[in-house]
């Protein structure tokens, strides 16, 4: 079992940065495998956003070069640093896991989720 809270969202202007954190319940975090979502307003589904599994990171196209995703086991914690943000990047962002070490960007296979954290980004 994995709770998972997020932090870190807030208002930010058109090409500003935001840094969100997810910590991590339990003894095992370096055995799941994280991601990130996000749901944007009037949007009924979680859109993938980041995921990270061992040495290895994936992206959705629209974030590449923007949004960088890390984790530090030590502090059971996942970051998501994003970068030039943009009015579409508003959204609910939420951190998920799975065990295992198979980097995941299918929303249904992950197992656990946090609450969210809002993003919101003015033009």
């Amino acid at each position: 079992q994995v709770q998972l809270v997020e932090s870190g969202g807030g208002l930010v202007q058109a090409g500003g940065s935001l840094r969100l954190s997810c910590a991590a319940s339990g003894r095992t975090f370096s055995s799941y495998a994280m991601g990130w979502f996000r749901q944007a307003p009037g949007k009924d589904v979680r859109e993938f956003v980041a995921a990270i599994s061992g040495g290895s990171q994936y992206y959705v196209d629209s974030v590449k070069g923007r949004f960088t995703m890390s984790r530090d086991n030590a502090k059971n914690t996942v970051y998501l640093q994003m970068n030039s943000l943009e009015p579409e990047d508003t959204a609910v962002y939420y951190c998920a896991a799975k065990w295992g070490h198979t980097l995941m960007t299918i929303r249904t296979l992950f197992d656990y989720w946090g609450q969210g954290t809002q993003v919101t980004v003015s033009s």
